[in-house]
């Protein structure tokens, strides 16, 4: 089946749960609706006609290394131009460096239909945005002047070198190595693995951000530096130049994504690779955690986008596929499954746990964009609060769905969705890299719950508790018969997320093991009121418009009454799971 952007689920979300039109109103962003719709509506025709027709066959052939070179998929270079020369990868880049300096929640939304079309490719984009956001922040006149122009235009691609063999999420144990040279530049050594789009031959250059260390460095995360180390040199007037001491050594054989080349890297294999600090020494990491931000929302968009496409193709299957009687069988002919109960109650999941994560999305997009441009810096400095709140579960909740949306279009294939052939086996395997990538969903439960919920002295969440209570208020003032018992069941969740949240904040500092012990089931108590509340933001927007039955209640209302009452069992696990989840014994 042929993907199609979901252009009405993507705008409903950016006026319901981000509120865009107020943004506009009151000059915090400069576009408007019509813009908005339009960059969607283009971008979903580029990921249909041009990027989902590549999705099966690059998986099919991968991207391989040859002769030291890696060769991607037949048709993603040509893809890679016209993508470029759409200025798709420019959106939401500052104008002064070619960019388009659009919102980033629309950036975010063109980011859904890329990795929704064929998120092997949608990868590549990503990682050159979080690389642009690290220079464009941290970088010298120089770096700045030298590389963003090429890579906001897309002429170069970035990447982030984190990982090494022997530390993994550790980055406090990283060896690779940096030292300064008479001309101000630096000689990088050392191994990175896990680096995606490392190399490949779309582009003329490729701009990798490394972290590594300097001789005298203190131990630990406060000795990383960053240096921006690129493939080829650059010669004074901006032509490429001589190829720097960077080899790609393997890509990896890997579960999904296969046309996604996931590298070794191997840099100063003959001397060292001339590289430039961006930022100051041994603050590398400060600056890598904004390319590390951005890429947790985006990587959380991507689990949005492959739940979305999931879905398009089960629901597609439901229709189609007939088995067993049903209301409408006549005779002893079967009905479509679609029509059985069990399998509406799957795509009624799907379809309502992809809206719940977008809306996440989309309303962490909106507080990024509101801490960049707003022009009251109290309303700067609130947002930047509620976005670190967000990011964690944004990324951790919905690549999470992303993987269970992905296994039930595989159920509803039945045995068919077991054979590659039919496609959804592909999205199931893709997936399963999201709660992995750019730091594993424990990291960001651990993140939420010990640095997030702190945030100025709990006020943060405090404060978004009490816009998640309001719209339980609102919805129960409605009194509206088709919001069902949306309203009890959202106050319920709320509920049970401020008495999980009082726990773990009492027990943090005491017994800093035991709030640890819940912080994964505290993630998904959070991502289910977030999503709950922001469906039903829509719900109640739908229901002033009044214009007969609309789909957004019905999700709200499903999200509310059959997801959300995992709460209190969620709640029960945080508060009082720690003892026996404690209690194995390590030498098991």
């Amino acid at each position: 089946m042929a993907y199609v952007a979901p252009v009405d689920d993507i705008m409903h979300a950016l006026k319901t749960a981000a509120g865009i039109e107020a943004l506009i109103a009151d000059g915090t962003v400069t576009t408007d609706l019509d813009t908005v719709r339009a960059v969607i509506e283009e971008a979903g025709k580029f990921g249909a006609e041009v990027l989902d027709p590549l999705n099966w066959s690059g998986d099919q052939q991968g991207s391989k290394l040859v002769d030291g070179v890696v060769q991607t998929p037949q048709g993603w270079k040509e893809a890679y131009g016209q993508f470029a020369a759409g200025g798709w990868g420019s959106l939401p880049c500052d104008e002064e460096h070619g960019g388009q300096g659009l919102p980033q929640m629309v950036s975010m939304a063109a980011s859904e239909i890329w990795n929704s079309a064929n998120m092997g490719f949608g990868l590549c984009p990503l990682l050159t945005q979080g690389a642009i956001d690290a220079v464009e922040a941290h970088g010298s006149e120089f770096l700045k002047h030298t590389f963003l122009p090429k890579m906001v235009a897309g002429t170069w691609t970035g990447t982030m070198n984190l990982t090494e063999p022997h530390a993994g999420s550790d980055l406090g144990h990283l060896r690779a190595k940096a030292e300064k040279q008479a001309d101000g530049s630096y000689r990088v050594t050392g191994t990175k693995i896990f680096i995606t789009y490392g190399d490949h031959e779309m582009t003329e250059n490729i701009i990798h951000l490394v972290l590594a260390r300097l001789p005298d460095a203190p131990p630990g995360t406060r000795g990383i530096s960053l240096f921006l180390v690129p493939k080829y040199m650059v010669n004074a007037d901006g032509s490429r130049g001589e190829r720097n001491d960077v080899i790609c050594a393997g890509v990896e054989h890997k579960l999904g994504i296969h046309a996604s080349p996931t590298c070794v890297m191997k840099f100063g294999e003959k001397g060292g690779a001339t590289g430039y600090l961006v930022g100051e020494e041994n603050r590398g990491l400060n600056v890598m955690f904004i390319m590390m931000n951005a890429a947790r929302l985006a990587v959380g968009v991507q689990g949005v986008a492959i739940a979305e496409r999931a879905t398009q193709r089960a629901l597609e299957f439901a229709r189609e596929r007939k088995q067993g009687r049903t209301a409408s069988s006549k005779g002893h002919e079967m009905g479509p499954i679609v029509e059985h109960a069990d399998v509406r109650r799957n795509l009624m999941t799907m379809k309502a746990m992809t809206q719940a994560a977008r809306a996440i999305c989309t309303v962490t997009a909106r507080e990024t964009d509101v801490s960049r441009l707003a022009k009251d810096p109290v309303a700067r400095a609130a947002a930047a609060n509620k976005v670190a709140l967000l990011t964690p579960v944004a990324k951790a909740f919905s690549t999470d769905i992303g993987c269970e949306v992905a296994s039930m279009g595989v159920q509803i294939h039945g045995g068919m969705g077991f054979i590659e052939e039919t496609g959804a086996a592909q999205y199931y395997r893709d997936a399963r890299i999201l709660p992995i990538y750019e730091g594993t969903n424990g990291i960001q439960a651990i993140d939420l719950v010990a640095r997030k919920l702190p945030l100025d002295g709990g006020k943060v969440v405090e404060a978004m508790l009490g816009e998640f209570w309001k719209t339980c208020e609102d919805v129960r003032a409605s009194n509206r018969p088709e919001f069902g018992r949306m309203g009890e069941r959202l106050s319920d969740c709320v509920i049970a997320l401020s008495e999980a949240t009082r726990y773990l904040m009492e027990t943090l500092p005491s017994n800093p093991d035991a709030a640890m012990a819940g912080a994964t089931p505290y993630l998904r108590l959070f991502g289910l009121a977030a999503g709950g509340v922001y469906l039903a933001r829509g719900a109640l927007a739908s229901a002033r418009e009044g214009a007969g039955p609309s789909p957004y209640i019905a999700l709200a209302r499903f999200f509310a009454e059959n997801l959300t009452t995992a709460a209190p069992g969620l709640k029960e696990t945080v508060i009082g799971g720690a003892d026996s989840t404690l209690g194995l014994a390590l030498s098991a």
